[in-house]
């Protein structure tokens, strides 16, 4: 999810960053460190950041599994948003992060080329991943393999709703011809991925919104008591179908690809070209519905994120 970000996940407010501090876990031993004070490019150890939510927390006990399978020594730096570890990836303080295809691309992109570039990032995960790569390689950074597992921005009915009037793309909503109130993040108005974008694109008639959140309590609540009719969630949103929720397929492609993608700082990467193949191997392997079935464990049965990644890999036979 860019600097502008898809998600609310994706773009904590950060009231005071001054001094940085961040959780360490793993092989961080707990407690706190500043971000720009890890071992990143240290031989055989590798930091890892990540952001402080289930599929993020997920994604890095991942990461960490594997690496220190592979021989390496792992510390993993949680932190609120991408403006954070982005430049510490930058600049080798932070070895690896998992990240969103086209939210890291545009993150580059505006960095890049200031804060009213184009977008470069597109639905065509190919395209995307070609423009990460040239904008990384002046950053110093270095995306590896784009899993099939995606979490984009998404929109959710009830099952009830969907049903009645025979709804299974974004499409078949627009033909329903009726108002729609819509719940979502509070940018959503002006955004082309959200309400601009369902009004031009699939021909919405959104009569009202209420800036309850991306794929927040708040929005799926108002979904189940037909206060909306439509709620902004993630595609590997692993509560939804315990809440008798379901995701209308993008089938104009509104939405920019999002795959989970292993960003590794580029002299890190240069000095240590197996943990490639390390990571790759997941990308392979992990797809959508895997990570929406992961972050359900944690979110909806209360596991630890810890335990779903190492049973998922050794199940998977990656460890």
């Amino acid at each position: 999810m860019n600097i502008g970000p898809l998600s609310v996940r994706r773009a904590l407010v950060v009231l005071s960053v001054t001094p940085l501090m961040v959780l360490a876990a793993c092989g961080g031993g707990g407690g706190t460190e500043a971000l720009d004070g890890g071992s990143g490019g240290g031989d055989k150890e590798v930091v890892i950041a990540g952001q402080g939510y289930t599929e993020m927390q997920i994604m890095s006990e991942m990461y960490a599994a594997l690496l220190e399978d592979a021989g390496y020594s792992t510390t993993i730096k949680e932190v609120k948003t991408r403006d954070l570890y982005g430049p510490s990836l930058m600049k080798g303080q932070v070895d690896v992060v998992a990240d969103y295809a086209s939210s890291m691309t545009e993150y580059l992109n505006l960095d890049v080329n200031g804060p009213d570039a184009e977008p470069v990032s597109s639905p065509d995960i190919d395209e995307t991943i070609s423009a990460l790569e040239k904008l990384g390689e002046d950053a110093g950074i270095t995306p590896l393999e784009p899993a099939q597992a995606e979490d984009a921005n998404a929109y959710a009915v009830t099952q009830e709703f969907a049903e009645k009037n025979n709804l299974t793309t974004m499409s078949d909503l627009g033909e329903l011809d009726q108002g729609i109130a819509l719940a979502a993040a509070s940018d959503c108005p002006t955004r082309q991925d959200c309400q601009r974008g369902l009004e031009e694109v699939y021909g919405l008639n959104i009569t009202s919104f209420e800036p309850l959140g991306f794929g927040t309590t708040q929005t799926k609540d108002a979904l189940k008591s037909g206060e909306v009719q439509l709620g902004q969630v993630g595609t590997s949103d692993g509560s939804l179908d315990s809440l008798g929720l379901v995701v209308l397929e993008d089938d104009k492609d509104l939405q920019n690809a999002e795959n989970l993608t292993p960003v590794v700082n580029t002299e890190f990467l240069d000095a240590n070209p197996e943990i490639a193949d390390v990571l790759n191997e997941l990308s392979d392997t992990l797809t959508t519905e895997d990570l929406t079935m992961l972050n359900g464990r944690v979110d909806v049965d209360r596991e630890l994120p810890e335990d779903v990644a190492n049973e998922y890999l050794t199940d998977k036979g990656l460890l």
